[in-house]
């Protein structure tokens, strides 16, 4: 059991590791996510191909998981667009917002009553991102840019809980990898004319790109997810949460490692607030769970 858990560490340290890649990559964030999504959407087929599970699933439900990986391809575009804005650090504190923008969306779209501890910490978060944005001024659009790539990420989440009861994570993931790809390049001709000041598309890889990409797109991206999923079938659900939580505090410590990022007292007041936010609310989100079970186990007795 040991073992699970440093492995599932291991894990959230390479998705933490990410915004370091999409630092060191020389490509544009849009042909950046091109690529990985290109390269990941190989290695799933080829995952699932291996361990001969169906890739077939319903026309309606390709349609709506590939319309799901457009989502994807904008999350991770402004996610790295953030990362070039701002520092590591600021992007990631800005990405510990997904709990809050998860507490607001599901509500909307799940239709589930709303949980009054989520509002706290909602505006707990709010009083971190304020002293972050305070005490940054100068990257305040990095900043913003990695909040609204959170909601992004969380809107896409929102939306895979209502079909991962019907396929497997892998066909999930590799139908809206594919979607992110299909969107991309649908995308590109129209980004290229209006968006890169006449540079054209920057799709070819340069120096050490090539190798980082592999990293990203295979070991961030097929490794870290195939390994997560069966991780789960012995991790409890509540600590694979808590866990991943820890990812924008890896991905902010290994920022202060390569790039020697030294940012104000104030950013680490307010990342602070905004991460124990983030990693209480598992807690209780359990113990909420745990209390709404009683009365029922009240009524047996009786």
């Amino acid at each position: 059991m040991l073992k699970d858990y440093l492995r599932l560490h291991f894990i959230v340290l390479l998705w933490g590791f990410t915004a370091i890649l999409g630092k060191l990559i020389s490509l544009p964030p849009v042909e950046l996510v091109f690529w990985r999504t290109l390269l990941a959407s190989i290695g799933l087929l080829g995952l699932l191909l291996m361990r001969r599970q169906s890739w077939r699933i319903g026309a309606a439900d390709t349609a709506r998981l590939l319309g799901v990986g457009t989502l994807v391809a904008a999350h991770w575009i402004t996610f790295f667009l953030a990362a070039r804005l701002s520092s590591v650090s600021v992007c990631l504190a800005g990405l510990a917002t997904l709990a809050l923008w998860t507490s607001l969306l599901e509500p909307l779209i799940l239709w589930r009553p709303v949980r009054f501890y989520e509002v706290g910490l909602g505006l707990l978060t709010m009083v971190g991102l304020y002293i972050v944005s305070q005490a940054e001024l100068n990257q305040l659009l990095g900043l913003s840019v990695a909040i609204v790539s959170a909601g992004l990420s969380a809107l896409f989440s929102v939306l895979n809980s209502k079909f991962v009861k019907r396929h497997t994570p892998t066909q999930l993931t590799f139908y809206e990898m594919t979607g992110a790809c299909l969107s991309i390049l649908l995308f590109l001709p129209f980004y290229s004319r209006y968006f890169t000041n006449g540079a054209g598309l920057h799709l070819s890889l340069h120096g050490n790109d090539w190798w980082l990409l592999l990293v990203l797109a295979g070991v961030c991206t097929v490794y870290a997810f195939s390994a997560s999923v069966e991780l789960m079938k012995r991790i409890s659900a509540f600590v694979v949460n808590l866990t991943i939580n820890l990812e924008p505090v890896y991905g902010i410590l290994l920022a202060v490692y390569f790039f020697h990022e030294k940012m104000s007292a104030g950013f680490y007041v307010g990342t602070a607030i905004i991460l124990f936010s983030v990693l209480i609310h598992p807690v209780l989100d359990q113990w909420n769970k745990r209390r709404q079970r009683q009365p029922a186990a009240a009524e047996v007795l009786v």
